[in-house]
């Protein structure tokens, strides 16, 4: 017996760690059957485990468990009872809803917790033996909403129970079901549309005498039965649950088992570890971070992208523009190269027997004839291996002077950084349309699923590439001032596609700039999902590359302090100091590899 209590107690804990992962709660009461809640904040109380053919209720006690937690994670309920109908059964169906929208949010989130409710929802549901006419809107509304919200699909039988009253309520709320849907994350909006729609309803008001003399004979059947014939059942249940315990104890074991993989898939799914592959998702250090479709994204060529006499024309400005600039930026381009070539120079080795005459050790040979010459071959210089990506935000906010900026200051270091053997790639990225483009469309069509992840066409601008010589691509720099081509930047992605470029790469070391004026913004995908979910995605990939990877990363931000993504970040306020700061922080880096070498 003593086993018996411990696989149950194992259990037990491991559906309650799962509670707390769901409902992401440290502090939080799981109680089951008739124990006492210590605490009525933050506690859920579950059925207690029971047998039922020899096998325990787990898959109840799982999905009520879910059900309950992402209650307690999505729903405020302050603002539940804010738009509360009036009503007995106006009231039960508002509460359902609830659960439901909970569901779907969740289930968007993690599909082992709508796979564990659905389960057990289609078991309960081809046992219901519906009678009376309340039991009857009751479960014809869930039945209805799980359809629409939670795509669930009806068995043939199950199917011709709710018939009758699917079409009231499809009549009811049709033209709402979108509606609903855009406000699933709106718990406000989507309380109070809903509440509305029930209350046009009048349920409460319209059950018939027919339907209350069902109910009463119902009652009246329960009271004629025998009262020994009920003895003999309750003990004939009793005795049968005695008798199939130790049947049952091996599948609960199973299931303490089967609870403890959904917690630990759980905690993988919260958790950030990049090489764990999901379907439909960048897991590059965040496993939420989802696209709704890639089918629409595109890496594209700048020349691609534009006629080569309008790349022409655009250079032109861009040159004209240049001009203004050109005693600055001539500094600059200088004092960089001085700081290299200056490095380059001094860095030799010595006393070889082959190389470039080391005329300083002539002196030796002329006074001992018997002395070798002495040579010298300059020493592998560590920048020579180098490659240096600048990412540059392609956003709507960068127009005008910025984006212009941005372009000269990456054309200049490209070309000097060229000169001392340094490989530059230059990366720009944006969206191809305003408000989510076909990706939107596609979602719009598919009924508009919830949490739909990143919801607009990705563009990602191949400026020049790291073979490529800088007289080669100087024409594909004007395109950044190409109107029309800055719209919406989503940089997580972006910056994941510039590490995944840079990664394949042989060079032996590797620096990332990125040059943004502005977190991630994209309405399309904020609309319709937390309004955090690019900014945490852009913090979770920079975490990753700064942490995990050898490539070092550093950012600019134009008028805006990236520090709270970029561990290594610098602020301008006036866009005419980018070239000086993208210089110095260049030559920092190269001198602080250079003194690392020498320690």
């Amino acid at each position: 017996m003593e086993i018996k209590k411990n696989k149950i107690e194992d259990f037990k804990t491991a559906i309650s760690s799962t509670v707390k992962s769901l409902s992401n709660l440290d502090k939080i009461e799981v109680h089951f059957g008739n124990q006492v809640s210590k605490s009525s904040e933050n506690s859920i109380k579950l059925p207690d485990l029971n047998l039922v053919n020899n096998r325990f209720n787990h898959e109840e006690i799982r999905a009520i468990a879910d059900s309950k937690s992402l209650r307690l994670r999505f729903s405020n309920p302050k603002t539940l009872k804010e738009h509360e109908p009036s009503g007995n059964i106006s009231k039960k169906l508002y509460e359902i809803s609830e659960k439901i929208r909970c569901e779907r949010i969740g289930a968007s989130y993690f599909k082992g917790v709508k796979n564990n409710i659905e389960k057990f929802y289609q078991k309960r549901i081809s046992g219901l033996d519906l009678k009376s006419s309340e039991d009857k809107i009751v479960e014809s509304f869930e039945n209805y909403l799980r359809i629409k919200f939670l795509d669930f699909k009806n068995e043939n039988q199950i199917d011709k129970k709710f018939k009758s009253y699917r079409k009231d309520l499809n009549d009811q709320f049709k033209n709402k079901i979108s509606e609903l849907k855009d406000f699933m994350l709106d718990q406000e909006k989507f309380n109070s549309l809903i509440s509305q729609l029930i209350a046009d309803l009048s349920l409460d008001e319209n059950i018939d005498e027919e339907e209350k003399r069902e109910e009463e004979n119902d009652n009246k059947d329960k009271q004629s039965k025998p009262k020994d014939q009920e003895q003999k059942s309750k003990q004939k249940e009793e005795k049968q649950e005695e008798m199939s315990i130790d049947s049952g104890v091996p599948d609960l074991e199973n299931e303490a088992k089967e609870a403890d993989k959904a917690e630990e898939e759980l905690e993988i799914e919260n958790s950030s570890r990049p090489d764990l592959k999901k379907k439909g998702s960048t897991n590059f250090g965040d496993l939420k971070y989802k696209f709704y479709t890639e089918e629409f994204d595109e890496i594209i060529k700048a020349e691609e992208l534009e006629s080569v006499e309008e790349l022409i024309r655009l250079r032109k400005n861009l040159d004209q523009q240049l001009l203004q600039l050109k005693n600055f930026i001539s500094k600059l381009a200088n004092k960089l190269q001085r700081k290299l070539l200056a490095k380059q120079n001094r860095s030799w080795n010595f006393d070889l027997e082959e190389g470039l005459l080391d005329t300083s050790k002539l002196t030796r040979v002329i006074m001992d004839p018997f002395n070798s010459l002495s040579f010298k071959k300059e020493k592998d210089i560590e920048f020579r291996d180098t490659l240096v990506t600048i990412l540059i935000d392609n956003s709507g906010s960068m127009r005008g002077k910025p984006i212009s900026v941005a372009a000269i200051c990456a054309d200049i270091l490209s070309r000097t950084l060229e000169r001392c053997s340094v490989k530059v790639e230059i990366l720009g990225f944006t969206t191809k349309h305003w408000k989510g483009g076909s990706s939107r469309e596609k979602w719009m069509k598919n009924d508009k699923p919830i949490l739909p992840g990143r919801l607009n066409d990705l563009r990602h601008i191949i400026y020049k590439s790291a073979d490529t010589q800088w007289r080669q691509a100087k024409n594909n720099m004007g395109l950044m001032l190409k109107e029309g081509l800055l719209k919406e930047n989503i940089d997580g992605e972006a910056l994941k596609w510039a590490f995944n470029k840079m990664n394949k790469r042989k060079e032996d070391r590797k620096i990332l700039m990125v040059i943004s004026d502005g977190a991630p913004v994209d309405d399309s995908t904020l609309s319709t999902n937390t309004s955090d979910y690019l900014e945490n995605n852009l913090k979770n990939i920079v975490k990753w590359i700064e942490q995990k990877s050898n490539i070092e990363l550093l950012a600019i931000g134009i008028g805006h302090d990236v520090t709270r993504y970029y561990s290594r970040a610098v602020k301008i306020t006036d866009v005419q100091d980018l070239g000086d700061v993208m210089i110095n922080q260049l030559t920092d880096l190269f001198v602080e590899r250079n003194k690392k070498t020498i320690h």
